[in-house]
């Protein structure tokens, strides 16, 4: 457990940034020099010296009167979390995986089970310090001199600078979390209750402080609805033995201490650990558990990536070609039966993650309708192919039906739209303004080279 570095710290790490900007070539690209990532797409080579990041990665200080916490830009939800659990507080919205950073949830966008009811993660933040193509720091809020940053920084994913603060709003909560999985027998009775739960926060009489769901296929949808308490509990352990996602299909009511609900999905990246052979029992028993955690799982695919062991298996098992296929969409909460089924009838990997989210207010990079209810699908695996399937064959069919269902992607894995599209669904003359004034020689990528590009 960390601890609460204070202001001068603080300081000290913003300064030693702001000196290595000036190591960096006058010709050459700005970017952090941060080597672990939580992105599903490639990046360009650069030799370039980064941004010294180094400092930056922990909680400066916490108001418990005023539920708020100023925190570092590379600091992690897990680091997060442990500081401000010690006082029974929590962020708005905590993303599922423990080494997302608060900066990287804010600059790339994340969810959770309480984003029904608290929206995104930028959407708790009251200010925030961001370093940008410049090198200056800048400070933004919602209504200062430099609110056209504060509304284009979210989902510009490092296009407009970088936060080395950020001003959160905290909520309290209790030790213990009780857990309803309700079963649903198909897509439009699962609207239905996320509708219902949305609209009034609560189900079948008890309050919903956290709703997400897993979709096992078209007619086995369940509902997880999460009611936070003080009640003591006999509280299951998923970090040892036994595996999350399962217990939903097994287990109608459960609990967890708040800590472990938080994280009940990283221990097996969600169901992906069983591609690792993590939830086989003798490999499970034998797989240190300090080991089984979402950061290491993603360091085992960069591996196979760099050496291709799992290319030559598909070559020894005749696999005509396989497409990795990771992407989180959102969708409006009515047209979630359509894209599932579209999504079983074009893609056919399950079971999908389901999350109902709803913005505050008007966010110019992912505008999504304010008010309005959307789920987030999230699916992650690879597809085998046609031998000779363009490059992103399924991941463009994605988009393509994502658009068509007034839906948008997350932007953290490969996309493939082409320049125009992009801009018109990504803020494109909004984010054109901003890097006007605040990267005016154009020292950082632009969110389409970053994305689309790779750059």
């Amino acid at each position: 457990m960390g601890t609460v570095k204070g202001w001068e710290s603080h300081r000290e790490a913003v300064d030693r940034l702001v000196s290595s900007y000036a190591r960096i070539p006058g010709g050459a690209r700005v970017r952090l020099a941060k080597r672990t990532s939580n992105l599903f797409r490639p990046r360009a080579a650069n030799d370039a010296p980064g941004l010294d990041v180094s400092g930056l990665d922990g909680v400066i200080a916490i108001d418990r009167d005023a539920l708020t916490a100023d925190v570092q830009g590379i600091c992690t939800y897990e680091d997060l979390v442990d500081e401000t659990l010690r006082f029974g507080l929590i962020p708005y919205v905590v993303p599922q995986l423990r080494t997302i950073t608060l900066g990287g949830a804010v600059t790339g966008l994340g969810i959770e089970s309480t984003s029904f009811r608290n929206g995104l993660p930028h959407e708790s933040v009251l200010e925030m310090d961001v370093f940008t193509g410049a090198g200056e720091v800048i400070t933004a809020t919602a209504d200062n001199e430099h609110a056209d940053l504060f509304d284009a920084f979210p989902n510009s994913y490092g296009s407009l600078g970088y936060a080395t603060r950020l001003k959160i709003k905290l909520e309290k909560v209790p030790p213990y979390v009780t857990l309803r999985h309700m079963r649903m027998p198909d897509a439009v009775s699962a609207v239905k209750a996320i509708e219902e739960i949305c609209e009034t926060g609560e189900y079948l009489g008890q309050r919903v402080d956290g709703l997400d769901g897993t979709a096992f296929s078209p007619d086995e949808i369940y509902l997880t609805l999460a009611h936070f308490t003080a009640e003591p509990q006999r509280t299951s352990d998923y970090t040892d033995q036994q595996v999350y996602y399962r217990s939903i299909q097994q287990r109608e009511s459960d609990a967890l201490t708040i800590h472990d609900y938080i994280w009940r999905w990283d221990t097996d990246w969600f169901w992906c650990s069983g591609a690792f052979g993590a939830q086989n029992r003798i490999v499970r028993r034998l797989w240190p558990s300090r080991w089984r955690r979402s950061d290491v799982f993603h360091k085992i695919v960069g591996l196979d990536e760099r050496i291709g062991i799992s290319k030559v298996l598909d070559r020894i098992k005749k696999v005509p070609g396989r497409e990795r296929v990771i992407q989180d969409i959102e969708v409006p909460v009515g047209r979630l039966p359509e894209f599932l089924e579209w999504f079983d009838a074009e893609v056919g990997m399950r079971p999908v993650w389901l999350c109902p989210l709803r913005t505050q207010r008007p966010w110019p990079v992912y505008p999504l309708a304010t008010g309005d209810v959307y789920v987030n699908v999230g699916f992650w695996g690879t597809v085998v192919v046609p031998a000779d399937a363009p490059d992103g064959y399924v991941n463009r069919k994605v988009e393509d039906a994502v658009h068509d269902l007034d839906g948008h992607k997350s932007l953290y894995s490969e996309a493939f739209y082409d320049q125009e599209t992009f801009e018109s669904m990504y803020g494109g003359e909004t984010l054109a303004a901003a890097r006007r004034r605040y990267d005016p020689d154009e020292r950082l990528s632009t969110l389409y080279e970053k994305a689309v590009r790779n750059s």
